[in-house]
């Protein structure tokens, strides 16, 4: 699953005609889901204008871009940097460079203050000589030799992308190289001459999802359409993919078929066969040297015991393969205790475990015939952790990227068994922070589960319900919302006076599985519930009351801010929903919605509609209710969550009367945005809209609604 949350990539519509859903109601609206239709594309101009009048043009507005703008472009950011070879590869935007650079340098000239870099690939040129627009997304280097890559690139920031092969010695793309035309595309490198590659072959070869459902081996200088299949999953499948793993002394093949965006299956390439790895298939499996780690979503018995969910195990693979079920636990999950990640280096895993929402470090290392477990040295209280391998095929250097709310983000360089890691890099203070203070709170949902959430607040925050305050939530997919430092909510929020809290509601991560899984599908509204236990309980404590209290999300998130909307719209002064899901009766049937079915349920399915149903803005939102203000950002060039969502709702909330506003950026795909200048402006805009309404303003929530 997590291999997936890159691109938020299910099964086949399940539907049969004796069971088939009641026809949905005509939707007057259906032609904004033409993304780039003329007439589309003539409303969305009105929109955008409209919203330029009224949030962008005051000197608050234009002071607070500018100061953005300024953050995003500084040059004393932290340059994170990727080892390729024997060098250290970033790539950066700035005022000068829009698109970006790729550069590279050494490690003993980037632990200078101000390194010396060499430009490997220039974005603004190439898109100036190909008049493209261009996004950069990444290279992939071959080991050990390091001499090629393929480097993917984006039209406007869309999740498709072109690749091409390009050569690291020469500093060009390879003439006559591995090309493919843009498409979303999984390619990897299986030889210097031989490709694995999955795209659009034609008709056929795509999932429901869009994603590849065929993989071949392309070999150098065939033309692609002689490439040779290798696997091919099922229409309903979320994708297939195919990897070599390079490490020394351990190459080998192995082919994944993603089922579903929670289930896949692994096989071992051997000659033309496929070994099938037999593990849960919702569990996810790593190889790693001759280890096989599972890390498991639900309880698995084997081996004569039953380990739990949200455990990592590890064991030979061979042995497995063999039959063998012996494992070793290297984390064993508690009540507020998770896994968070892990990455492995030559010779150890670094497992990064979140306790009650804040990160924990251990180093992990097979001796003898025992694991041992230590903690990582020189690592902070309070905070978010990010560990990282520099080098897992030879080397047992590791990252370390260390943030919180209000200490300003620092990356650091360290080596498994060593001491404790240096210090390489340290973002400047891009807000002043001298009078804000972090706390950890728990609200009670309606079921009696505690709920957890941050609160960056004034030390000297007076309980009188005044404060703007601003709440955010995600609570989807497993992913947990951690503390992190950001100079724009820094300098757009915090130091105004505002207070930020980050609620760690059902749906994400924060404890496991097991929280993930207790809201999907028909348990999807107890994510809701939560976020509305924390916004009850900062009422109750007197932070805030409803006419101060906004909130924004974006993605799912964005879906969580649409039922906030239609269920507690007397609860909130503000919304700002950002590229959201709201129209949950088509999602499945727009881009890459068909993959997200195992999070919220099958429309066409009619008993899983009926649940759909309570939790789908677009259908919810009604004419004789009164909604606070909103605003709903989302990109034209976002082609995972379909910008039809936002333009929908908006368009439909406008028609019954309500207080709403819209931007859609022209590029950006699912970020919003695809350069510096395009964040802040999109930034700016929330930020303004939220302290009108909720300091200045003050005056606009909504009332109570009765159910669906």
């Amino acid at each position: 699953m997590r291999r997936l949350l890159a691109v938020l990539a299910l099964t086949t519509v399940l539907s049969t005609p004796s069971h088939a859903a009641a026809p949905p109601p005509a939707d007057p609206y259906l032609w904004l889901e033409n993304v780039t239709g003329a007439k589309a594309l003539e409303w969305v101009r009105a929109r955008n204008a409209e919203s330029t009048r009224e949030l962008a043009e005051s000197e608050a507005f234009k002071k607070m871009d500018a100061r953005f703008l300024e953050i995003l472009n500084s040059d004393a950011r932290i340059p994170y940097v990727k080892k390729i070879g024997d060098s250290y590869y970033n790539f950066w935007r700035d005022k000068d460079h829009e698109r970006g650079l790729w550069r590279r340098t050494t490690l003993a000239e980037y632990r200078k203050d101000h390194p010396a870099w060499e430009t490997v690939l220039d974005l603004d040129a190439l898109a100036k000589t190909e008049n493209e627009n261009w996004v950069w997304h990444g290279a992939d280097a071959l080991p050990p030799d390091y001499t090629r890559c393929l480097v993917s690139l984006s039209r406007g920031g869309a999740d498709a992308d072109v690749a091409r092969e390009f050569d690291l010695t020469t500093k060009a793309f390879v003439k006559g190289g591995f090309t493919l035309p843009e498409a979303k595309s999984t390619i990897a490198w299986a030889s210097m001459d031989t490709v694995f590659v999955g795209t659009d072959f034609g008709p056929g070869s795509l999932t429901t999802s869009g994603y590849p459902r065929i993989i071949k081996a392309w070999a150098r200088g065939t033309p692609l359409s002689a490439a040779r299949t290798v696997y091919e999953g099922k229409p309903g499948d979320v994708s297939v993919n195919a990897y070599r793993d390079h490490t020394p002394g351990f190459e080998r093949d192995f082919v994944a078929r993603n089922v579903t965006f929670y289930t896949d299956q692994l096989f071992l390439r051997c000659g033309a066969q496929l070994v099938k790895i037999e593990k849960p298939d919702d569990a996810t499996a790593d190889v790693w040297r001759e280890w096989l780690l599972l890390r498991l979503r639900t309880p698995w018995s084997a081996g004569g015991r039953t380990w739990p969910a949200g455990a990592l195990l590890a064991t030979k693979l061979d042995d497995f393969l063999a039959g063998g079920r012996s494992f070793d636990m290297l984390f064993e999950p508690g009540e507020r205790t998770s896994l968070d990640s892990y990455a492995t280096t030559r010779s150890a895993i670094l497992v990064n475990e979140l306790d009650n929402v804040k990160s924990r470090v251990y180093l992990v290392r097979r001796e003898g015939d025992r694991w041992s477990r230590t903690p990582l040295p020189g690592m902070p209280e309070f905070g978010s952790i990010d560990a990282s391998a520099v080098d897992p095929l030879t080397s047992d250097d590791y990252t370390l990227t260390i943030t919180d709310f209000l200490t300003p983000t620092s990356y650091h360089l360290g080596t498994a068994g060593g001491g404790p890691p240096e210090k390489l890099k340290q973002t400047p203070a891009f807000f002043d922070a001298t009078n804000l203070t972090v706390s950890q709170h728990e609200a009670v949902s309606k079921d009696g589960t505690r709920v957890p959430y941050f609160e960056v607040a004034p030390k000297a925050l007076e309980p009188d319900s005044a404060a703007p305050t601003l709440l955010y939530g995600y609570g989807g997919f497993e992913i947990s919302e951690v503390p992190t430092y950001s100079g724009l909510r820094g300098a757009g929020w915090l130091e105004k006076g505002g207070v930020l809290v980050i609620a760690n509601i059902r749906g994400g991560g924060e404890f496991g599985p097991t929280w993930h899984e207790a809201a999907i599908k028909a348990n999807r509204p107890r994510a809701y519930e939560d976020f509305i236990a924390v916004a009850e309980d900062l009422i109750r404590r007197q932070i805030t009351s409803p006419k101060h209290l906004g909130i924004n999300g974006g993605s799912n998130g964005g879906l969580l801010m649409g039922n906030m909307l239609t269920m507690r719209p007397d609860l909130f002064g503000a919304i700002v929903c950002q590229v959201p899901l709201l129209d949950m009766r088509r999602y499945h049937k727009l881009l890459a919605g068909a993959s997200w079915m195992a999070e919220y349920g099958n429309p066409d399915d009619p008993k899983e509609w009926q649940f759909i149903r309570t939790f789908s803005p677009y259908q919810n939102v009604k004419k004789d209710v009164k909604y606070p203000p909103v605003l709903f950002t989302t990109s034209t060039r976002d082609d995972r969550v379909h910008p039809g969502h936002a333009r929908k709702m908006v368009a439909k909330m406008k028609a019954q009367g309500h207080d709403v506003r819209y931007y859609e950026n022209l590029e950006g795909g699912h970020a919003g945005a695809a350069n510096n200048a395009q964040q802040a402006y999109m930034w700016a805009m929330a930020y303004t809209f939220l302290w009108k309404e909720l300091k200045e303003g003050a005056g606009g929530a909504g009332t109570p609604v009765s159910g669906p």
